[in-house]
């Protein structure tokens, strides 16, 4: 009940900032909460056993059986492995263009939002610090117009204001940087397994014998259509 009591009096004696600053916490919680949830959900999907598996269905010429399973999972490395798998020819330049396309298209869902917690962040220590100068404008406009008997009164309030905003500022700021850094942190090994995946597809494909006659079927001439030479050839 105490503890109670002093946040209470520690709110209170910080001034209107305290609100501005509470409020900002909350935005920041807010969007830190959903994207904990966004960015943990995609980083359990198991895009490496995922890539094994299709590489592993590639490598054995099944290519249909690779793009049922690409297109069945949720993971953020199935976008970038159904883009592979449907380019229809195997050429190394396209396969990569359509990799980083997928790549452009899979990462932002993740990355969206992260970049508010740091304005947050910043919010929260600037409106602390404008809460810490109305604090100190409080305590000498008070120390010079008030009682003599009341000015240590007014001074300690003004001082309390402006340490108490500064305080609860970086209270604010200080996790909001933490959990920022956590969940970039998370979207970066994710986007490393998302390239990761690319790279390993095409090599395997360009690598795979089987997989190349399915990706690049080579038309059959009619019989009796004769072979084209080229010009000078006998």
């Amino acid at each position: 009940m105490n503890e109670l009591a002093g946040l209470a009096t520690f709110f209170k004696e910080g001034g209107l900032v305290m609100y501005a600053i509470l409020g900002v916490g909350v935005v920041a919680a807010g969007i830190a909460l959903e994207r904990f949830f966004v960015i943990t959900w995609a980083a359990r999907l198991n895009g490496r056993k995922l890539t094994r598996d299709v590489v592993n269905h590639v490598n054995r010429g099944d290519l249909n059986s690779a793009r049922n399973l690409s297109r069945h999972s949720s993971a953020p490395a199935a976008q970038v492995l159904q883009a592979v798998l449907s380019v229809p020819e195997l050429d190394e330049a396209k396969l990569q263009s359509a990799a980083d396309d997928a790549i452009t298209l899979a990462m932002p869902p993740l990355t969206r939002r992260l970049a508010h917690l740091n304005v947050c962040a910043n919010i929260a220590t600037l409106v602390g610090l404008l809460g810490t100068i109305a604090g100190l404008i409080t305590a000498f406009a008070a120390v010079g117009a008030a009682d003599p008997s009341q000015r240590s009164a007014f001074l300690a309030h003004g001082i309390s204001m402006a340490l108490n905003a500064t305080a609860f500022g970086l209270i604010v700021a200080i996790p909001t940087l933490v959990t920022q850094g956590f969940l970039v942190g998370i979207v970066e090994s994710v986007s490393e397994q998302v390239e990761e995946c690319g790279i390993r597809l095409i090599r395997a494909l360009l690598a795979s014998p089987a997989a190349r006659g399915q990706v690049v079927p080579i038309p059959a001439r009619p019989a009796g259509q004769p072979v084209a030479r080229a010009a000078g050839q006998p």
